[in-house]
């Protein structure tokens, strides 16, 4: 790209990982035990690479939430806590999305919505200023962009190409065309180019067919998709359709794509306390890329082995460690969902 000023891909060397620590406050409460133990996985899993930004809502919970991984062994020299307000904790959609702009970064703070005033996120919505008045963020300037968009619904080659669905951005923006759409996102993202996917969305997804859990970019022109091969599934004519689309992609210089489908979960259900059943979106497309290892989301279905194995080829030379997330697709994500990297050299 001609210009300095870059979308970083998320597999570039990164200084932390920000989360937000479940609590009674969030919606997490009913089934908040066995949550808090896949966030103390999450967390040993982040720490044996690289520090992990743990914002929590006050000092009770902070000491909490400090007792609760000191007793796990997790090594606290690489856990940062920071005080803040925040409605939920899916912070790949709150925080902040990252530019680096030759020695500096550019904050982008996107308006967050709730995915479309589906939920209260009043205080999400503010989170990237206030995490910037806490002085965490080094050589950066938070830019405040009024136009609604999730960190989970683009994904960057970090070579000015960016991915992104249809489905998504048109019903946060009902009114844009995707010709509008487009020049917008390549404008504020300093992208060359946006791809656009048509189909594909998973049942129990209230994202609207955000990208982080159909498609993601790896190293050297690679894509690793959601692939679905039971032709009796409901999700199997829409993932079919968007593999199709992905294989019909190019690359800047108009060579196809190395492709990496990965495998079907068994469907997860989920009984509310009436007896009505839901299934929940169990997608291994939503991993998150660590300095040295890319962390997955298991499900505790056969599949988990395969797509661990798919992933090793995407990424050679990092380790791929597995994240129990049964208890976290309750709530409609998984393990991307609930993060964000900071680039190298972001947090002070």
């Amino acid at each position: 790209m001609a210009n300095a000023v870059r979308f970083p891909a998320e597999w570039e060397p990164q200084s932390a990982i920000l989360i937000a620590w479940p609590n009674a406050g969030t919606d997490w409460a009913p089934r908040l035990g066995e949550v808090e133990d896949t966030y103390i996985k999450l967390v040993a899993a982040i720490t044996r690479f690289q520090p992990a930004v743990v914002i929590v809502g006050d000092d009770d919970i902070e000491a909490y939430a400090e007792a609760r991984l000191r007793s796990n062994r997790i090594d606290m020299s690489r856990v940062r806590f920071v005080t803040a307000p925040y409605d939920d904790t899916w912070l790949r959609d709150s925080g902040p999305i990252t530019l680096r702009n030759g020695d500096r970064f550019d904050l982008l703070d996107f308006r967050f919505t709730g995915w479309g005033g589906k939920f209260e996120a009043s205080a999400d919505d503010q989170l990237v200023r206030t995490l910037d008045e806490h002085k965490i963020f080094a050589n950066a300037t938070r830019d405040e962009i009024q136009f609604a968009l999730e960190g989970g619904a683009i994904e960057t080659d970090g070579a000015g190409t960016l991915l992104t669905t249809w489905e998504c951005l048109r019903l946060r923006h009902p009114d844009a065309s995707r010709e509008e759409l487009t020049a917008k996102l390549s404008g504020w993202l300093h992208q060359d180019r946006v791809l656009w996917l048509d189909h594909g969305q998973l049942e129990g997804d209230d994202t609207d067919a955000h990208i982080d859990t159909l498609a993601r970019f790896a190293p050297d022109n690679a894509i690793v998709f959601q692939a679905c091969d039971d032709a009796s599934d409901s999700h199997y004519a829409g993932l079919k359709a968007m593999a199709d689309e992905i294989a019909a992609l190019r690359t800047a210089d108009g060579k196809p794509y190395r492709l990496f489908p990965l495998p079907w979960a068994q469907p997860i259900l989920d009984t509310d306390a009436d007896g009505n059943q839901r299934r929940l979106a169990a997608s291994y497309a939503n991993f998150l890329i660590v300095n040295g290892a890319v962390l997955m989301p298991s499900y505790g279905d056969d599949a988990d082995a395969k797509a661990a194995e798919v992933l090793a080829q995407a990424f050679p030379g990092r380790e791929i460690v597995q994240v129990d997330c049964r208890p976290i697709i309750w709530q409609n994500g998984s393990l991307h969902c609930l993060t964000m990297q900071l680039p190298q050299g972001l947090l002070a």
